[in-house]
């Protein structure tokens, strides 16, 4: 059987649409939660996937959460054995930083559904299915340049660097393709503070758009996440 180890930063952050692409394929999901697991144990380099998720810190907290110095160091071995690995938003960031990247506060919060531009090398990648005119979920604040030797898959009109893509079969997110419309739910309560303090948005508005995109980014996001794991079975 294969495994997935999943690092989890906070409970409500989960696998979503990704859950149901990855049990499709035969997939043991094993969850890890930072900041509460040893995620010394983790035997990097014999994981058959290594998933990280995001979570409402910053790639450069490691004072704050010494655990990312964990993580980093987990992310530096897997890319540098180009073992498949794919971040997601924290994640995303996490892994530039381990390629060597400069993670950083970006200029605007990006929070809310909107739309993504699909590199010419992303229309030939995993991101492919997407519908571009269908919004996407953003949630972050922070951004990061891209790293040294991956290639841009995606950008939005507020962030250059959405999606990049890294060696034979790793992938890095800023957006959340894997939400679902019932699991943004808990989102709203969980982010309630950062919605309230964060100017343009509200829970209204983010629970309208959600149901005015979210099953068709649900529908689609499988796609990618297959894509995504076809692309690994061909070079694993």
């Amino acid at each position: 059987m294969k495994s997935a180890t999943v690092i989890r930063h906070i409970a409500f952050e989960d696998l979503g649409t990704l859950e149901i692409a990855l049990q499709r394929q035969g997939y043991i999901i094993k969850y890890l939660e930072a900041g509460v697991d040893d995620l010394t144990n983790i035997a990097t380099l014999a994981e058959d996937m290594l998933i990280i998720l995001g979570g409402p810190i910053g790639a450069y907290d490691e004072q704050d959460y010494p655990f990312l110095l964990d993580e980093l160091r987990i992310l530096e071995r897997r890319l540098k054995a180009d073992l498949p690995t794919l971040g997601i938003c924290l994640g995303a960031q996490l892994m530039a930083r381990a390629l060597g990247a400069r993670v950083y506060p970006g200029g605007k919060k990006e929070i809310g559904w909107s739309n993504i531009t699909l590199s010419e090398a992303g229309k030939n990648s995993p991101l492919v299915n997407l519908n571009v005119d269908n919004p996407v979920l953003h949630w972050h604040g922070d951004t990061f340049d891209l790293p040294q030797g991956a290639t841009r898959l995606a950008s939005s009109s507020l962030y250059e660097n959405q999606a990049f893509s890294y060696g034979r079969a790793s992938m890095g997110l800023q957006f959340h393709p894997e939400v679902t419309q019932i699991g943004l739910e808990r989102w709203f309560i969980g982010h309630a503070s950062e919605i309230n303090s964060t100017p343009g948005i509200s829970v209204k508005q983010l629970r309208a758009d959600t149901v005015k995109y979210g099953h068709l980014l649900q529908e689609q996001a499988v796609e990618v996440w297959e894509n995504w794991l076809e692309s690994v079975q061909l070079v694993y």
